[in-house]
């Protein structure tokens, strides 16, 4: 392991992050490429959170389904959010090269599976995906997903032949290393213990020096800690646990034959297969932090119940982290007050999500751009501490149970969501 460098002088920078994850070294890493000079104050070390413990996969989209996106906001307004979901995903795809950070491990394709028989709202999505969001999809119907995945338990499928996969862990600490050799400065271990957002300069104080900045990115999710905790309380911490099994051999290929990951409708399972004949798989979520090696039976067992034929499989694994989701679903992208801005609330929304904020907050603060202001609609709202924490893991496990179509598959009514705390973004 590298030495850690910690702030232990004063520093004068253009952008300061917060947050070493794969949002804020996002920010940090385009800033730097536009000649900014930036410093990342990470609490802890590059993607110790879940930045480095996610299983990777790359495609278009949010973690709310396009028909509330569309009642929420228009179609056209949902159509350029939709493309700069793309965007996001063809700049992963650009960064995460063999070249650039050796050992990526690329593979093709995703797969969206349903659990119950939706075969008319598969029609009406693949139209909604193909024609009015142009992104390339194909329908599966059920023979051919149970010929690629041997179980009974999945019906139809929308595959993504465009998406991808990568090795998430060296992902994140790829892009960190890009970032420095563009000019960022990365200080590991160095909490921020408070800010002052007022003024031209803004100030940041650490335990052993201070910082000062003209633009503030919170890049921390729900970890900003005591000097935010009003923002980190519009987020719902989930901890999510992910297991990697021991080699299983021909039997994997026999039971499994798709190569890309694979989602189901519930949002329970997602899974695929890494170094061959392993399986990497993420499905219990908490809203309590637990040691994550306490999940490996779950996990095993519910490997087994999706796909009996493979028998008990030994997990030699197991990761989990920490994620930060919004009362309304979307990330939580934009500026708070002139010059502190805000790229947090990734839970459910795949890796394209956080690199696409990390690239529109550079361009906010070095360009004008002004395209962040398409995430307004979406407020910061509180998330009921606590409380909300033990409502959200009774609703999380009583539908859990219930099949239903998968939440990108329906469609939703118009609805007035709780009471926005901070105002909109800006």
């Amino acid at each position: 392991m590298r030495e850690r460098w910690r702030l232990s002088f004063d520093l004068d920078v253009d952008i300061c992050v917060v947050g070493a994850g794969l949002a804020g070294l996002t920010v940090a890493l385009e800033a730097a490429r536009l000649g900014a000079s930036v410093a990342v104050l990470e609490g802890r070390h590059v993607g110790w959170n879940a930045s480095g413990h996610q299983l990777g996969t790359v495609m278009p989209g949010f973690g709310v389904a396009i028909g509330d996106l569309i009642a929420r906001i228009g179609l056209e307004d949902a159509r350029e959010l939709w493309g700069l979901s793309k965007q996001g995903a063809e700049y992963v795809r650009a960064v995460a090269t063999e070249e650039a950070i050796p050992g990526i491990a690329l593979s093709e394709g995703a797969l969206e599976v349903s659990n119950v028989d939706v075969g008319e709202q598969l029609i009406s999505r693949l139209q909604t995906l193909g024609e009015d969001f142009e992104t390339e999809v194909e329908g599966w119907q059920v023979d051919r997903v149970r010929d690629e995945l041997r179980t009974d338990r999945y019906f139809h499928g929308v595959y993504y032949p465009k998406a991808f996969q990568i090795d998430g862990r060296k992902y994140v600490h790829g892009l960190a290393a890009l970032a420095r050799r563009a000019g960022a400065r990365i200080f590991e271990e160095t909490p921020v213990v408070s800010i002052d957002p007022s003024g031209i300069r803004k100030r940041i104080v650490t335990p052993s020096a201070r910082l000062r900045a003209s633009h503030i990115v919170l890049a921390g999710n729900i970890h900003l800690g005591a000097p935010l905790r009003r923002l980190s309380e519009t987020l719902l911490p989930v901890w999510r646990y992910a297991a990697v099994t021991v080699p299983l051999g021909e039997r994997l290929g026999e039971v499994i034959k798709f190569r890309g990951s694979v989602t189901d409708t519930d949002g329970v399972d997602h899974f695929r297969i890494v170094d061959g004949d392993r399986l990497m798989w993420a499905s219990p979520e908490t809203t309590w932090a637990a040691r994550p090696r306490r999940f490996a039976g779950v996990i095993q067992r519910r490997i087994r119940t999706v796909f009996p034929r493979l028998g008990k499989v030994g997990i030699a694994e197991v990761l989990g982290g920490a994620v930060g989701q919004t009362v309304h679903g979307m990330p939580q992208i934009g500026q708070l007050r002139k010059g502190l801005w805000v790229t947090s609330g990734f839970g459910r929304q795949g890796m394209n999500t956080s690199a696409m904020a990390g690239q529109l907050i550079a361009r906010s603060i070095l360009w004008g751009d002004e395209r962040w202001r398409l995430f307004s609609p979406f407020e910061l709202v509180w998330a009921g501490g606590a409380t909300g924490r033990v409502a959200g893991q009774l609703i999380g496990m009583w539908g859990g149970g219930v099949p239903r179509p998968p939440a990108s598959w329906r469609a939703t009514g118009k609805g007035r969501g709780p009471r926005n705390v901070f105002g909109r973004p800006g």
